[in-house]
């Protein structure tokens, strides 16, 4: 089968991931360009490296220096994360298809169905994380467990201390937690670093 038929798979996989999957679900355009970048790259190594005597070895090798690389220059959550090493596959797919074999385009639809179910909004949705800096420090778990329950509005699974600090009286917590069901969670949707004083003065200032 020409090489180019899986060139043409590997451009609408990687247009199909990231205009059908991951724009919409995040729109973060800087990623974006990243995906597609970094996939047409690997694509072009890769085709180069299947014409060539060096093998599929040295690609695989490519793969891991290149996540190394990219990994180490700027912080990702893991589910971008996972779209990054999902365009170095598809990349690799298509750039070596023509030695894997038809089984590239399989794989290839197996890449984006799995992202686009396992990224889906709807998959385990009340479930959250959340990275907290609480204006108190917390000593005893028991306690810390049902003050983030009053703060969250929701049910704390799991809860780990980062870091709590007696001299300025603060706790920088990392928590689980289950939103009820129809209920939204009082800090959001994604994971950043709330300042839980607010919320426990805005509680306060309630009648």
């Amino acid at each position: 089968m020409p090489p180019v038929l899986f060139y043409a798979a590997d451009l609408v996989a990687i247009g199909l991931l990231t205009f059908g999957v991951y724009l919409p679900r995040h729109r973060r355009r800087d990623l974006a360009v990243a995906y597609l970048g970094v996939n047409v790259g690997v694509l072009a190594v890769a085709a180069s490296l299947a014409t060539s005597t060096v093998g599929a070895g040295l690609g695989l090798g490519l793969f891991g220096v290149l996540s190394i690389i990219r990994l180490r220059s700027a912080e990702l959550d893991q589910e971008e994360v996972a779209y990054y090493f999902s365009a170095l596959a598809l990349g690799l797919l298509g750039g070596l298809g023509a030695e894997v074999g038809t089984s590239a385009f399989v794989l290839m639809g197996l890449v984006i169905a799995v992202m686009y179910l396992a990224g889906h909004p709807r998959l385990l949705r009340r479930h959250r994380q959340q990275t907290m800096m609480l204006d108190s420090a917390f000593t005893d778990e028991p306690t810390l467990i049902r003050h983030l329950e009053s703060l969250l509005g929701a049910e704390v699974r799991k809860v780990t201390v980062q870091r709590v600090d007696l001299v300025n009286d603060t706790t920088l917590v990392d928590v689980r937690f289950t939103v009820a069901k129809g209920q939204r969670a009082a800090t959001g949707d994604h994971d950043r670093v709330a300042d839980a004083s607010v919320a426990g003065a805005l509680r306060g200032a309630r009648p």
